[in-house]
């Protein structure tokens, strides 16, 4: 039987990984007579659940590194759009002063600020893009821990429930 070292010994197992390895610690437990309590070694669990201390402050790290680069591209497309609408705004009033070309100015002001706001919507659209495909793939990562924790419980429950003596 591979102890907890051998499990965290590897190269620095995920979080499913060392779930996985706890489960299997806790199945492997031999059962007490008489009782539904089992003998787990207390080194290989506390082994177990300090890597495990270890890899999630790494994991809600990740996550938050991924919301944060979200942010940054959505607040640089916010800038540039910004840029965009005062550079027309910068040159369609210039174009007004210009009596000669006031109604060629105004076209192009309107086409320079249409164009800004398209660009600008884009990039919205694409840093709002961006953040909710890392979102998914974090709530993907998440779903798959729920999913093992719950498979773990519904083990344990079943051998807990096949354990107990019937009332």
């Amino acid at each position: 039987m591979p102890s907890s070292e051998t499990f965290v010994e590897q190269d620095r197992l995920g979080v499913p990984a060392l779930l996985d390895a706890l489960t299997d610690l806790v199945e492997r437990a031999r059962a007490m007579p008489m009782s539904s309590s089992v003998l787990v070694n207390r080194n290989e669990a506390l082994d177990l659940l300090d890597e495990l201390r270890e890899q999630l402050p790494t994991q809600i790290t990740r996550a938050d590194e991924v919301l944060s680069d979200a942010g940054h591209v959505l607040d640089d497309a916010r800038d540039e759009a910004d840029r965009i609408v005062a550079a027309a705004r910068a040159r369609a009033q210039e174009l007004v002063a210009r009596e000669e070309v006031v109604r060629v100015a105004q076209g192009r002001a309107e086409e320079i600020v249409t164009q800004a706001r398209v660009e600008a919507e884009r990039l919205r659209h694409e840093a709002d893009d961006y953040c909710d495909r890392r979102l998914a793939e974090f709530e993907i990562d998440l779903g798959k821990l729920v999913t093992q924790v719950q498979a773990g419980r519904a083990r344990l429950g079943q051998r807990l429930a096949q354990d107990s003596p019937e009332t």
